[in-house]
């Protein structure tokens, strides 16, 4: 059954809301990361909540996985052209960041 949402906003929230997320898509946007190394980049997510929001991105769309054939497994996340179309608006949280930060200064 499909979620009904009251405005657009709530599906956004709704699609990358969330404390790990948004730094999950943040860290995609700049490059092609592998787990290990994007656990390594988010301090304090555990693995299971980095697996868990990951498999969300990817079947939200967000997010693209590709699994090479190798032993041990590599595994390769990016951004899909979907997730970079949120790339305007993190531009406009990171400025957002810095100047909220200056003002806490």
């Amino acid at each position: 059954m499909a979620q009904i949402f009251a405005c657009p906003v709530q599906v956004a929230v709704d699609t990358i809301g969330g404390k790990w997320k948004i730094v999950i898509i943040y860290h995609l946007l700049e490059n092609v990361i592998r787990f290990g190394e994007l656990k390594r980049m988010i301090p304090g997510i555990t693995q299971k909540m980095l697996t868990q929001q990951l498999r969300e991105l990817e079947a939200d769309g967000i997010v693209a996985r590709r699994v090479y054939a190798e032993v041990p497994p590599k595994v390769e996340y990016s951004i899909t052209e979907l997730g970079k179309k949120l790339e305007p608006v993190f531009t406009l949280l990171c400025g957002w960041g810095r100047e909220y930060l200056k003002g806490k200064g």
